[in-house]
């Protein structure tokens, strides 16, 4: 028997708020809905080496941790301003590494918020089996 992975994002409070800065629209998730989210994102990297998921969770403590040499505090407590200004600088970081974990993190992110059937009705989303023939 294989075994399974830990879910990675354990630990929400310090994931939310990162959550929140990729998608402003996440704080206003109930708890089913951020159970769903988890579950998905879980579900991604389940596949993933553990070298991968442990790179991901790295980059998740070094986004909760690096502000502290900037602004004195925690991802979890800066600003919405603050927050998204460390994202910016992040995503488009000089070391190349650095803006290839934040854009994985993003697209990670919006995967898990967007794959949630309350988004996809949200945003008008109905996939159809025929494809665009469906538009026709």
């Amino acid at each position: 028997m294989i075994a399974r992975p830990a879910p990675l994002f354990e630990k929400r409070k310090a994931f939310e708020p990162i959550v929140a800065a990729i998608v402003p629209a996440a704080p206003s998730m109930d708890q089913r809905e951020w159970k769903e989210f988890d579950s998905i994102i879980n579900r991604a990297l389940q596949d993933r080496s553990p070298r991968e998921r442990l790179q991901l969770k790295v980059l998740l403590r070094v986004i909760q941790c690096a502000p502290i040499l900037r602004y004195g505090r925690t991802f979890r407590f800066l600003t919405a301003i603050e927050r998204t200004r460390f994202l910016s600088y992040l995503q488009s970081h000089r070391l190349r590494l650095i803006r290839l974990g934040f854009w994985g993190l993003r697209t990670l992110v919006l995967f898990g918020y967007y794959s949630r059937p309350a988004a996809a009705r949200a945003i008008g989303y109905a996939p159809d089996i025929r494809g665009w023939e469906a538009w026709r």
